[in-house]
């Protein structure tokens, strides 16, 4: 009973704030998105209306998504997560899908993003081992990104996919920094959790795995590993199957249907797709567009977009962002930590820049990815601790591009309201 005691609260310890900073992180983005989410609860409609399953702002299918969790092919095991969000909200809204559920499911986003910045912060304080002051810069650079806006209110699988995996990542540096192995059991309940909201995200678990002390030095070591890998796929295979009843040969084809719908998509150069959506869109807010949706019976809304970069100076900042990422990468190539968010990173850029599934809308997908962006960056700062002139420069760099992203952001959400304002009174 004691074992079970320990590893609860060393759970717990991971999870929340263990430290009075870490919940002054928590409190300061729980207060600031908590208010946004509260105001946009309950003086609109957009968060949810059961008339409207999709495709109200930025592609986020809030309605499709708190009903049923999404598509099983592309969300396998969200349908239970999202059973559980349904009923706590429709508990508290006493049954009603009214403005007490919209705010219930707000704060529960709100929530999860505010855990997140905190896991984040985790991993600069404890892992990389930053200045309190470059931590918090770059916690409140990571608090701006227009997905962690959007996020913030939206009751969607990538608002705690972003959180999950900004939980295990944390884990698996701490476990790694120890050179322990990631147990069965936290590999298996990251499959499960993680994969079971997004299966793209499935692979994501295994890396850590990759870069365990002497696993390829040792039969015995890759063996565990090899064990613990199949036990995870197994478990999250069987709970896959047994959500569609077993009726294997489902997924196959409606994953070449969804394959086909969003991947075939011509709309403006590959090229700029990427810089303002996949990389651009999910920190930057571009401007909107609003488009003409139906529900399909017979209602008709307005659904808000995002269009291309029509600034250059939001090429430049997005460009800059990615020189640092680049650059945190090559300085720490021998890094085994930084590796792994390398390789998590790539998953993404493959998927949706290679393969170009989503890339029309790659914004939408930031909860798989940007938490690799601040951790970079600390490692890109934890590079050039010892080197005051880069240091600074760095520093000054990340300062301006905070500001600009602070201005931009703000201007942009002035326009979301307006679209609020407009269509989701």
């Amino acid at each position: 009973m004691s074992f079970i005691k320990t590893k609860l609260i060393y759970l717990l310890k991971q999870v929340f704030p263990s430290s009075y900073t870490e919940l002054a992180v928590f409190i300061f983005f729980l207060i600031c998105y908590g208010t946004l989410g509260t105001y946009i609860a309950l003086h609109y409609r957009i968060i949810f209306d059961s008339r409207i399953p999709w495709d109200a702002y930025f592609s986020f299918d809030n309605k499709a998504i708190v009903m049923t969790g999404g598509s099983f092919e592309r969300h396998p095991l969200a349908y239970y997560f999202f059973n559980w969000v349904r009923e706590f909200s429709l508990l508290i809204s006493g049954g009603k899908m009214d403005a007490t559920f919209r705010l219930t499911l707000a704060w529960l986003s709100n929530t999860a993003i505010s855990l997140c910045m905190v896991q984040v912060f985790k991993y600069l304080k404890n892992i990389i081992r930053l200045p309190l002051r470059m931590s918090l810069l770059i916690i409140l650079f990571f608090g701006l990104f227009s997905t962690s806006i959007i996020l913030s209110f939206t009751p969607e699988n990538f608002t705690y996919t972003l959180l999950l995996l900004s939980i295990y990542n944390y884990y698996a540096a701490v476990q790694l920094r120890k050179d322990e192995k990631i147990p069965g059991s936290a590999l298996t309940l990251a499959g499960i959790t993680i994969g079971g909201l997004t299966i793209t995200n499935l692979f994501k678990v295994f890396i850590p795995v990759l870069f365990e002390k002497g696993l390829f030095r040792s039969w015995k070591k890759f063996g565990n590993a090899a064990f613990r890998v199949i036990l995870t796929t197994s478990c999250f295979v069987f709970l896959y199957l047994l959500r569609i009843d077993f009726k294997y040969e489902n997924i196959f084809s409606k994953t070449n249907q969804q394959y086909e719908k969003f991947s075939n998509v011509e709309s403006i150069p590959d090229w700029d797709m990427m810089l303002s959506y996949f990389f651009g869109g999910s920190i930057l807010f571009p401007s909107f567009m609003t488009t003409d949706k139906h529900n399909m019976k017979g209602f008709d809304f307005k659904g808000l977009l995002m269009e291309p970069y029509s600034s250059p100076v939001c090429y430049a900042f997005i460009t800059v962002l990615l020189a640092l990422i680049l650059w945190s990468y090559i300085k720490n190539s021998k890094n085994k930590l930084v590796q792994i968010v390398a390789i998590s990173f790539i998953v993404d850029i493959v998927i949706h820049c290679i393969m170009r599934f989503g890339l029309h809308t790659s914004y939408i997908y930031g909860g798989h990815f940007v938490f690799v962006y601040p951790l970079l960056l600390g490692w890109l700062f934890y590079a050039y601790k010892t080197q005051p002139k880069t240091f600074s420069f760095l520093m000054i760099t990340l300062v301006i591009l905070f500001v600009f992203l602070l201005a931009n952001n703000l201007y942009r959400m002035s326009d979301f309201f307006q679209f609020l304002e407009t269509y989701y009174q």
